[in-house]
C-alpha cells in the first residue's frame, strides 16, 4: 500500500491526484487495478473531467447547494460543525477503483482522479493498493 499526503486550503476543494496516484502504481510490477481509498469520514474521491478546472469548482459549489450548511444538524460538537460534510463525503464515494493496463491508469481521455475535501482545511491521506 501506498501513502499520498496532502494539504487542503478549502473547506470544500476538489483536488486532482492523478499524477500522484499513477506514481504510486509504477514499478509495482503486474497488476491489474489500483483501488484509491480516502480514510475519512468527511472527504471522498471520484473519478470525472480534469481537462478544465472548472468542472472541480462547479463541482464544490454543487455540493454545497445541494446539502447547505443551514439546514437544522443534529450532530453538533463545538469546533467541529461538520454535519454537512458527512453528507457530502457520503454522496461521493470513499474509494474507486481503476483498472491499470501495461503499468498505466486505465482512465477515459478526460477522465481524472480527485481527491474531494469537504472539512478543509486540513492535512489529509490517501491510500493506494495495486491489485493482481
Amino acid at each position: 500500500m501506498h501513502e499520498i499526503r496532502l494539504r487542503t486550503d478549502r473547506r470544500t476543494q476538489l483536488l486532482d491526484i492523478t499524477g500522484a496516484v499513477q506514481d504510486a502504481v509504477n514499478g509495482n510490477g503486474d497488476i491489474s487495478a489500483a483501488l484509491i481509498f480516502v480514510p475519512h469520514t468527511t472527504a471522498g474521491v471520484t473519478i470525472n473531467e480534469h481537462a478544465d478546472p472548472a468542472v472541480a469548482r462547479d463541482f464544490e459549489a454543487a455540493l454545497e447547494k445541494m446539502v447547505g450548511d443551514d439546514w437544522g444538524w443534529q450532530h453538533i460538537e463545538e469546533g467541529e460543525e461538520n454535519a454537512p460534510s458527512h453528507i457530502r463525503a457520503s454522496l461521493m464515494s470513499p474509494q474507486v477503483l481503476v483498472p491499470v493496463s501495461d503499468g498505466r491508469l486505465a482512465l477515459g481521455t478526460w477522465q481524472g482522479i480527485f481527491f474531494c475535501e469537504f472539512d478543509g482545511p486540513r492535512e489529509r491521506k490517501v491510500y493506494v493498493s495495486a491489485l493482481r
